[in-house]
């Protein structure tokens, strides 16, 4: 057999390096312009619809026993919910072989769109990628690329013919070993000469033996049993594990070291060649790897070499490895302000950038969508029973409830997936045949989220210590809301006090982690002050202390920021069965915030009578059936709506209020002129 390691490929692949430029034509032909990414129907197979009732029924009028009728879509594309944009994005993507960077909240289906973009590749343009060992620098590997599956059948051809040298060696080996031990025995007399120069030749034999093995080749990257083209996820990936790397070798010299070839490694980037590779939190890469998987996208290629400055392995470096994969890198907002801004420029430049969206709107064909949406997470599991319609209008219930606004269902779906999951578990253990709307009830209270039952338990221990009042009447001090981990709601008490001022001018002072929150309230809140009032703030200093304020989120202490503070001012005292929860403006606009439906619940279980929210949010509200007797709700515009319904006592409360609408009047009819038109501000 040829010593050239490459005389077993085809003519075409024999001398030809790899190209820089990928031909995408293969890819493009592959893909009809007209071929539709994703199923339009509501539900698959033959599953009837009552369009009567459609519009009311959370079902969207299907009319199903269980789960268990509805068809799951084979394909993966098809079972994306909701991301019209983002679907089309990606099916323009596939066919014109261009990058995609999603960035949105987790769970909304990034990794899910990435994996059906690889299903959509056409599985014919894939390769295998061999390594060789250089006769001329065994530190510089050779790389060739064939057809996937030729790559298998050109190893076994180089192993067989080694196998054939090392038996026909050992052969020869064993004879010349026999005549010197002969001769040495019946001839010479020499038995333990005769020992000793067989033993020289079987080291010698075995020593030279090692260097047939560095001619058989290694498959680098196998695509020969792929059925689709690769999805590589390198989320996380330190720089060998996406990049490729050369093992350590800890035998280099005297004939026991391995080959330099045999010790190469594919990365990520090599494995998704001709596929996808999909890089989760793209700004948690470092920002070596970030340039250098920037010059693998712009050149198609990389070449691999030992990633530890320490290891044997950093002498070697392969010829260029084919990397021509396309890149999909998601993250939420944050991830774009650590991205290096050349990765980022490359991407866009090269691709598409697409924004995922939180929620869709409610309607038949997108509640039918989410009923699916249970059947496959069932099918998906594959040990969760079906579940009945009851239980499915749940889901499709919770759905609605975790989207925060009204007519919209939440897109968050990796989260109501667990919902799904912890309410089949449940059934199962009851060794029900079917998931009920008890099951899910129960799974509710069983999945809630750490930040939840941190605010259950914060709860509980504040009923202990008596750190809330629910009754009578207080300077100062307002029952204020807030969102922990986006979905649960906590009460959060403020209390403020005035003093004169000790220093050059007056300072906002506030406790905890919310100290800019609090002086963006207070500012806010002193420009109404400086209106109604002939006080100069400046002289007087404000203390606002939050009482334990751990893992709060957002922008939604305003108004009770304001209360207090105009009540210490005032000296007024405010009702302490109630708690408030909203933004304020400088003109005394109460502005919309995140999470109200929570944040309504929490004040219920805490034991408050009446909350104050934004009117804006009024629409968002849909807390549970069980909470809605045990409180009232009161929606507001401005700030003297808050106060009139806050304060008590007399006369003092009706002088400050009527001062306070003369001021505001003005702002609460713009408000009520933009809800009037549909046009409220955005959540905050």
């Amino acid at each position: 057999m040829s010593n050239d390691p490459t005389s077993d490929l085809p003519p075409e692949d024999d001398s030809t390096p790899v190209r820089k430029q990928p031909d995408r034509e293969q890819s493009e032909d592959k893909i009809p312009l007209d071929e539709d990414l994703g199923s339009e129907v509501d539900v698959e197979g033959d599953v009837e619809i009552d369009e009567e009732i459609a519009e009311n029924d959370l079902l969207g009028g299907l009319k199903i026993d269980s789960t268990a009728d509805i068809e799951v879509p084979q394909r993966l594309v098809d079972q994306v919910i909701g991301q019209s944009e983002a679907r089309e994005i990606v099916k323009r993507a596939a066919k014109q072989h261009r990058h995609v960077m999603m960035i949105g909240s987790p769970g909304t289906g990034k990794s899910m769109l990435a994996k059906a973009m690889s299903r959509l590749l056409p599985k014919e343009s894939l390769q295998d990628v061999l390594v060789y060992h250089n006769p001329e620098d065994s530190n510089e590997p050779r790389v060739r690329t064939v057809p996937a599956g030729k790559g298998d059948q050109i190893v076994e051809a180089h192993q067989e013919e080694a196998r054939k040298r090392k038996q026909m060696r050992s052969f020869l080996m064993w004879i010349v070993i026999a005549i010197i031990v002969g001769y040495a025995l019946l001839i010479a007399g020499q038995v333990l000469l005769g020992l000793l120069a067989a033993g020289v030749i079987y080291f010698a034999f075995r020593y030279t033996n090692r260097g047939t093995d560095a001619m058989v080749p290694k498959l680098l990257v196998n695509n020969g049993d792929r059925t689709v083209a690769p999805f590589e996820d390198a989320t996380g990936a330190h720089a060998g594990a996406l990049l490729g790397d050369v093992r350590h070798d800890p035998f280099q010299s005297g004939g026991m070291e391995t080959p330099s070839h045999d010790r190469v490694e594919a990365g990520s980037i090599q494995k998704a060649n001709k596929g996808v590779l999909f890089v989760d939190e793209i700004n948690t890469l470092d920002i070596r790897s970030q340039q250098k998987l920037m010059t693998a996208i712009q050149e198609g290629e990389f070449s691999i070499t030992g990633q530890s400055e320490r290891s044997s392995g950093a002498m070697v470096q392969t010829e260029p490895v084919p990397c021509d994969f396309i890149m999909v890198a998601s993250g939420n907002m944050d991830a774009m302000e650590n991205m290096h801004p050349a990765l980022r420029d490359r991407l866009k430049g090269y691709g598409y950038e697409v924004y995922m969206e939180d929620t869709i709107d409610e309607n038949p064909t997108t509640r039918r969508q989410y009923a699916r949406f249970v059947a496959q997470e069932v099918v998906k599991d594959g040990r969760l029973p079906h579940f009945e319609p009851d239980a499915v209008r749940e889901i499709i219930l919770e759905a609605k409830r975790r989207s925060g606004r009204k007519g919209q269902l939440t897109l968050k779906l990796r989260d109501l997936g667990g919902l799904v999951r912890v309410a089949g578990d449940i059934a199962k253990a009851e060794g029900e045949e079917f998931v009920d709307r008890e099951h899910v009830l129960e799974a509710k209270k069983r999945s809630r989220s750490i930040e939840q039952q941190f605010a259950d338990d914060y709860i509980e221990r504040r009923k202990d210590y008596e750190l809330k009042e629910t009754e009578g009447n207080a300077v100062g001090r307002v029952n204020g809301l807030a969102v922990m981990g986006g979905d649960s709601g906590i009460v959060l008490p403020v209390m403020a006090e005035v003093t004169p001022r000790q220093g050059e001018g007056g300072e906002v002072i506030a406790t905890g982690q919310l100290q800019e929150m609090a002086m963006e309230a207070v500012e806010n809140v002193s420009a109404i002050i400086k209106k109604y009032s002939d006080e100069d703030i400046s002289q007087k200093d404000i203390h606002v202390q939050f009482i334990q304020t751990q893992g709060v989120e957002g922008d939604s202490a305003s108004i009770t920021v304001a209360t207090a503070v105009i009540s210490a001012l005032e000296d007024i005292p405010i009702e302490q069965d109630l708690a408030m929860t909203g933004s304020i403006s400088v003109r005394g606009d109460v502005l919309p915030v995140g999470g109200v439906t929570h944040k309504i619940e929490a004040a219920a279980k805490a034991g408050y009578d009446r909350v104050i929210i934004p009117r804006a949010n009024e629409q968002d509200v849909m807390i549970e059936d069980e909470y809605e007797e045990m409180i009232e709700i009161i929606p507001v515009s401005d700030i003297s709506e808050v106060l009139d319904v806050a304060l008590a006592g007399e006369p003092e409360k009706d002088s400050l209020v009527d001062r306070l609408k003369s001021i505001t009047g003005t702002a609460l009819e713009a408000t009520e002129g933009a809800a009037a038109t549909g046009t409220n501000p955005s959540p905050q």
